[in-house]
């Protein structure tokens, strides 16, 4: 039985790429790199950001720490708000409540911006609760992220869905007992989900509602 859904942030509820991209993008212009915007999409958005200036674009980790610090200066100014909800969602939120189940949020992003955003957007009044990971980098692995916030909640893992659009989402939910629901209209790719483990996946956020009964039968 589903008594718990947990919502990754980035790609499943909101549309964030324009804002995440000139955070990026004026960060690494810093050390003398320019990207392209579609570059951004699916190498950023989802990873711990140390992990993406240092191992994608090759910054020492010494420029890798810099240059999250000056993406965090803007993004957390402004960037953030650079945001969209996607379609359906407010109304998936809604039908999934109205069921019974208790909604959170389980986002690699700070859970200090990730609390702004949700508020700012109007999200926060579906969730019980949101957690995502410290600046500092703690708990930035999904199911690092998901263990932490099931011991808080006393929840049971087989009774909790994971929704994301990576593969991190996938692979952190599978680790942890969870059943994941991956979602096509966000920056992942079926090939990437399904080879992740991933049985279950959504073309709009209406479908999670259909998925999640699905699951229940």
């Amino acid at each position: 039985m589903i008594k718990t859904i947990f919502f990754d942030l980035d790609g499943t509820l909101t549309d964030s790429c324009r804002g995440i991209f000139t955070g990026v993008s004026h960060a690494l212009s810093a050390f003398g790199i320019r990207i392209a915007p579609e570059a951004v999409t699916r190498e950023v958005i989802g990873p711990p950001l140390f992990d993406c200036f240092h191992r994608i674009y090759g910054l020492p980790e010494e420029d890798a720490r810099r240059a999250v610090a000056i993406y965090r200066e803007y993004y957390g100014r402004e960037g953030l708000f650079v945001n969209d909800v996607y379609d359906g969602v407010f109304s998936m939120l809604a039908a999934l409540r109205e069921r019974g189940y208790t909604l959170m949020m389980a986002t690699g992003k700070p859970h200090e911006y990730a609390r702004r955003i949700a508020a700012y957007f109007g999200l926060g009044a579906y969730l019980t609760a949101i957690y995502g990971a410290e600046f500092d980098g703690t708990r930035g692995d999904k199911a690092e992220l998901l263990r932490y916030a099931m011991e808080k909640e006393r929840l049971v893992p087989h009774e909790c869905v994971m929704v994301g659009d990576r593969r991190y989402d996938i692979e952190g939910a599978l680790e942890v007992g969870a059943t994941p629901i991956g979602v096509l209209y966000g920056y992942g790719t079926e090939a990437e989900l399904s080879a992740a483990g991933c049985e279950k996946m959504a073309n709009s956020a209406a479908e999670i509602v259909a998925i999640v009964s699905e699951i229940e039968k």
